[in-house]
């Protein structure tokens, strides 16, 4: 891929890493080598690889957590070398949601609370954030838990709660490292499912790291990374 200017970005391009690499120090070998890749609105990719491949260092390295070392990243057409720190911060708040294997919650704040966390952080106001928060855990068939605490939550109902704090700023794109890995089999394929339902509804790009293959043929575009190496299906 050629090295781009700003004006040369397509309206439909979300994200695009250019020619991406990443060290973690000198002498350590790169974790990511060459990495360019487009991503589309409403398009939905399967990231595919084994455990150590660098899949989470480029989702990091993807929403503006971590620097590359080389190369450019563009999200919505904005070029992140470009950025300050604290427009780093504004863009992830604003344009990228994420998702972990690990639920992440809050454990003293309701399913409600965590969801409305995000939004207040970016100042919506709080009826608003409140009503979007309820909306979102309703879609992901939680409208009984809204008052419940992750403790009072199974593995799959936590996981659908995080869902829905990623997407409560309607992020552009959405970041998911192992959704579903520390679910069983069939707790994995429902989530998954509403995750994918509700990305499509909402015209959502999504980049999802995964080791389920089943998961990935679910997928619009299925890329594997091995040793740092992006490689089309």
């Amino acid at each position: 891929m050629n090295h781009r200017s700003d004006t040369e970005l397509e309206d439909s391009l979300v994200l695009i890493l250019d020619d991406i690499s990443k060290r973690y120090g000198d002498d350590e070998p790169p974790v990511l080598r060459g990495i360019s890749l487009e991503v589309r609105k409403a398009e939905l990719i399967a990231l595919l690889g084994p455990s150590g491949s660098g899949k989470s260092t480029l989702l990091h390295v993807a929403g503006l957590l971590d620097d590359p070392t080389e190369g450019n990243l563009f999200i919505q057409g904005r070029n992140s070398r470009q950025l300050s720190d604290n427009e780093k911060t504004e863009l992830r708040l604003s344009q990228i949601g994420f998702v972990y294997q690990y639920h992440h919650l809050l454990q003293e704040f309701s399913a409600l609370e965590n969801v409305l966390l995000p939004q207040l952080l970016k100042n919506t106001p709080r009826k608003t954030a409140e009503d979007r928060a309820k909306h979102l855990l309703e879609e992901f068939g939680l409208g009984n838990k809204l008052q419940a605490r992750p403790s009072e939550l199974s593995g799959g109902q936590k996981q659908r709660v995080a869902i829905a704090r990623a997407l409560a700023n309607d992020p552009v794109i959405l970041l998911a490292d192992e959704p579903t890995g520390n679910l069983d089999h069939e707790t994995a394929m429902k989530v998954f499912d509403d995750l994918l339902k509700i990305t499509q509804k909402t015209q959502m790009s999504a980049i999802i790291a995964t080791h389920n293959y089943e998961l990935a043929e679910k997928m619009s575009v299925r890329y594997s990374i091995s040793e740092g190496v992006l490689l089309k299906q």
